[in-house]
């Protein structure tokens, strides 16, 4: 979980030239055990509270506690630098990502790369701070900084989000600050960011933004967040009626919804509609486009739909994986791509709608639905705290759609007809959910990413279907 020794670990793994690999603490033995193989991992670090579980996965390899175990270590180190030979722009770093669906897979980025496309190395021009051109410049560029010195991530560091920050942070001059907390509490968060005077919050959609926002209605008097400039929310939906009570409490900081992949790195800022409704628009950077079956990019305003694409900073592939890394890191007419499977168009405008992952799309009597649309719709319900969309088998149509929701504390939960009605106002009417199943809580992954195999099961018992 997070801590400072899981920076302070990953840094000496660097400096090592050695990869670090991260592991998801709320996994199974088997799952971590998988990763663990996959990776060809050869020292495992945890803590106590996951210890047995990391134990049990790492079958016999070295294992280090947080605690004695790692002070013992230090303290034996040899105090001779160990010869590792010159760093390089080639070295690797590794990420694993569990995505919606599916194994964990291993997206390997060279340090170059990774720097340039996620961590900050081009610079911010609207500050006047210019991209890196050489290492020899890492001085000047660092004592410059980006103007935003105090970062803190509200996610957990094995999420690659929240490394990105705070390696970003600590790159660019500036200061990581880390909330300890097992869990998201808000308070904790809010009370941090105020004691500290954070700049910058980064936060994943509504499973972070909703609690700080119930926290801020209820305290919003007990914290000084006069410092805070910038809030970034990226891997999942940030709502718009979640938004607009953090501007309500917060008219000071600039909310930003970003959007990237572990495959990708930051790719641009999203625009929505006011209400939430329609595809994000994507305001995307000059290496990102969409590209059409033959690798060609679309015409803007032409309507063909294909897949959302970035080249230039992108991952060398997936580690362990040729057919993935064929398929998702294509070279097409000397351009090597990463494309990780989001459909989108070019607007006549230029901008780029996107609607969502291919995988997820329910075919409908013949229309494709995207869940993320349905979700912003659904969410936008008063009742409604969480949802996930999925397709349920349907005899007439193939499939149909099904809203798996949370309720805010005390709602009365809608019945299937008022939640169309409301849907109705803002989206197409093939579009709205004609089943509904209310539980306790929407799992979500760490990443904060929904768990749609999840909700799957779930819509798909309610409805009886198999």
């Amino acid at each position: 979980m997070n801590c400072i020794e899981f920076m302070e670990i990953t840094l000496g793994i660097f400096k090592l030239r050695a990869v670090p690999i991260n592991g998801n603490f709320r996994y199974t033995a088997d799952e971590l055990r998988y990763v663990f193989d996959d990776a060809d991992v050869v020292v495992v670090f945890t803590q106590v509270g996951v210890r047995e579980i990391a134990e049990e996965a790492a079958a016999g390899r070295a294992l280090i506690t947080i605690g004695d175990d790692y002070d013992a270590a230090i303290g034996s180190a040899p105090v001779t630098p160990v010869d590792i030979g010159p760093r390089s722009s080639d070295d690797h770093y590794l990420l694993y990502t569990g995505g919606t669906t599916g194994l964990p897979k291993g997206v390997v980025w060279r340090h170059e790369d990774v720097f340039f496309g996620a961590l900050g190395g081009t610079g911010a021009p609207r500050r006047g701070l210019a991209k890196l051109d050489s290492p020899d410049d890492i001085g000047a560029f660092v004592r410059q900084g980006t103007g935003i010195t105090r970062r803190l991530p509200l996610c957990p560091l094995i999420h690659g989000g929240a490394q990105w920050i705070a390696l970003t942070a600590l790159l660019t001059g500036g200061t990581c600050l880390l909330t300890v907390d097992p869990s998201l509490d808000a308070a904790s968060a809010l009370r941090l960011a105020s004691d500290e005077r954070a700049e910058f919050l980064m936060i994943i959609g509504d499973a972070v933004a909703r609690p700080l926002a119930a926290e801020l209605r209820r305290n919003h008097e007990r914290y000084d967040l006069s410092g805070l400039r910038l809030i970034s929310s990226s891997g999942a939906i940030l709502s718009p009626a979640v938004r607009a009570e953090l501007e309500e409490y917060l008219p000071a900081t600039k909310l930003i919804d970003r959007f990237g992949a572990s495959e990708t790195g930051g790719q641009g800022r999203i625009a929505r509609a006011a209400d939430g409704t329609g595809p994000l628009r994507l305001i995307a950077d000059e290496q990102t486009t969409v590209i059409d079956d033959t690798g060609r990019p679309v015409e803007p305003g032409a309507g063909v739909v294909g897949r959302l694409a970035r080249r230039g900073w992108i991952p060398l592939g997936y580690w362990n994986d040729e057919a993935k890394t064929a398929a998702t890191f294509p070279t097409i007419n000397g351009v090597r791509w990463s494309v990780p499977g989001d459909l989108a168009t070019i607007e006549a405008d230029g901008m780029i709608s996107v609607f969502g992952r291919g995988s997820m799309v329910i075919n409908t009597g013949g229309e494709k639905v995207f869940p993320e649309e349905v979700e912003a719709a659904v969410k936008g319900h008063p009742a409604i705290f969480d949802a996930l969309v999925v397709g349920v088998p349907d005899e007439r149509f193939g499939s149909r759609v099904a809203a798996v929701v949370s309720l805010v504390d005390g709602a009365v939960p809608p019945t299937v007809e008022e939640l169309a009605g409301h849907c109705r106002e803002v989206i197409a009417g093939y579009k709205v959910p004609r089943a509904l199943v209310v539980v306790d809580e929407v799992h979500r992954k760490v990443t904060g990413k929904g768990d749609y195999g999840w909700a799957k099961d779930v819509a798909r018992a309610a409805v009886g279907a198999t």
